[in-house]
């Protein structure tokens, strides 16, 4: 329950922000480009650090990694609920994805050490991830709540439940044995310094494209320069006695396919919930509260979905039920594609949420089992930082290209008359959405070279 409640903490903090923008713009005076920095701030912090965080609770104790991090987590959450300036704010929300890039693997990899392969390991992390999920789906509820009070209850609300955390994981996490330590691996240096290095470039780059231009020269040395510090980076891994990061995990079980499914899952649906938010506040003319209730029912469903997360994954394998997942969410983004300023929620906005709440509940468990199965514990930290690697980096890449397609067009215009010229610029972040999360479904269904080690009965 501590590593389940800090993981949901982790992704409450994410949605909950994401309700609060438009009442953060109005108070502080930010646009479009500087309100996606307050969302891509967290998640530069976190996607460009969660490999070297998971690496690193290997080594050096997931314990000790985890406590540390959910405490700095608790002091960059009070921080950024008291300041005023922008600049400020985002820094704060910057340290919170740091924090989180070394909680999130290394609970993940408690979980996965402590838990024998097969349906206990199935069991304990359906629920562990299911948690997740629920705490970003109804972070989405408890945002407009604490929004209706203010935006800066959806910072530091967060406060005392890391503090109680910290306090119970001090009793209840239990310390690293010898065994599920890796002792051989330690002495990288470089290569700890380039991956972080070569991360953060590219997920800086990845959010500040949309307003430097994708084809402006600091775009383009960012990535060049990105991908040069994660070249030298491999060209180390390849010639240490003992690499940071064996790449020779990508090909083991279904490990890259599990990858690249949490890319289009999380990518299309942070971006989605992302220019929904705008689209029922600035269309709509929603309050946070009207707006929390509406979507009320993804976060019920997905909370909901625990108990049975593991016996359909025992039941019917982590494949069928990530195809089943995807599916259901594209067609939840294509079905939202029929809106317009004066939607009837039963039938125009309610489908897609239904839709959108049971493939996250299927999908999210599953592609997380799928990344961890049949490697073994001194490695889990890896695998787990991997998997959320590929969840981060997909949403600050698709967020980017959805809030690039948003700030194309002219900005939205302040009367209620012309409501349809707003919805006509959110829309290609919509079909954006839609598109990637198609395109993962025809990833992960795609023929697979190795067998799925996780069990289907």
């Amino acid at each position: 329950m501590v590593l389940c409640t800090a993981l949901a903490l982790d992704a409450l903090d994410v949605s909950m922000v994401g309700v609060a923008l438009p009442s953060i713009g109005a108070e502080l005076g930010l646009g479009t480009e500087s309100l996606q920095w307050i969302v891509s701030a967290y998640v530069l912090g976190y996607g460009s650090l969660l490999l070297l965080g998971g690496r690193m609770a290997d080594l050096l104790g997931r314990r000790r990694i985890f406590l540390i991090a959910l405490s700095v987590f608790a002091a960059a959450s009070l921080l950024g609920g008291l300041v005023d300036d922008p600049a400020l704010l985002i820094a704060t929300r910057f340290i919170k994805g740091l924090a989180a890039a070394f909680t999130a693997p290394a609970a993940f990899s408690i979980i996965t050490t402590n838990f024998a392969e097969g349906r206990e390991r199935n069991r304990a992390v359906s629920i562990f991830t299911t948690f997740g999920a629920s705490g970003f789906s109804l972070g989405l509820v408890v945002g407009g709540l604490m929004t209706s009070l203010s935006w800066r209850f959806t910072f530091l609300v967060s406060v005392p439940v890391a503090v109680a955390i910290v306090l119970l994981g001090l009793k209840y996490v239990p310390r690293d044995t010898a065994e599920s330590r890796d002792q051989e691996s330690g002495h990288d240096l470089w290569g700890a310094l380039t991956l972080a290095a070569g991360m953060l470039g590219l997920v800086y780059t990845l959010v500040a494209a949309p307003g430097a231009g994708w084809g402006s020269a600091a775009t383009i040395i960012g990535f060049a320069a990105s991908a040069a510090v994660l070249i030298t980076f491999a060209l180390i891994e390849k010639r240490v006695p003992h690499p940071l990061i064996r790449f020779g995990i990508l090909k083991e079980g279904a490990v890259a396919r599990a990858n690249l499914s949490a890319v289009g899952l999380f990518g299309s649906y942070l971006s989605f919930q992302f220019i929904l938010t705008l689209y029922l506040q600035s269309v709509l003319g929603w309050t946070p509260l009207n707006m929390a209730l509406a979507l009320l029912p993804t976060g019920l469903l997905v909370a909901s979905s625990a108990p049975f997360a593991d016996r359909l994954i025992n039941k019917f394998g982590t494949q069928r039920l990530i195809l089943t997942g995807l599916a259901s969410l594209t067609l939840g983004y294509l079905l939202f594609l029929r809106v317009g300023t004066t939607p009837n929620y039963v039938t125009d906005i309610l489908p897609s949420v239904l839709l959108l709440g049971v493939g996250f509940a299927l999908a999210f468990p599953s592609i997380n089992v799928q990344a961890t199965a049949g490697i073994r514990n001194t490695e889990q930290g890896l695998a787990a930082g991997l998997i959320q690697t590929s969840t981060q980096v997909g949403a600050a890449l698709v967020l980017a290209v959805a809030t690039a397609l948003v700030s194309s067009h002219s900005g939205p215009p302040a009367g209620a008359a012309d409501a349809q010229a707003m919805l006509e610029q959110y829309r290609p972040g919509m079909i954006l959405s839609a598109g990637v999360a198609m395109a993962a479904l025809l990833v992960a269904g795609a023929p697979a070279r190795r067998k799925n080690p996780v069990p289907a009965s």
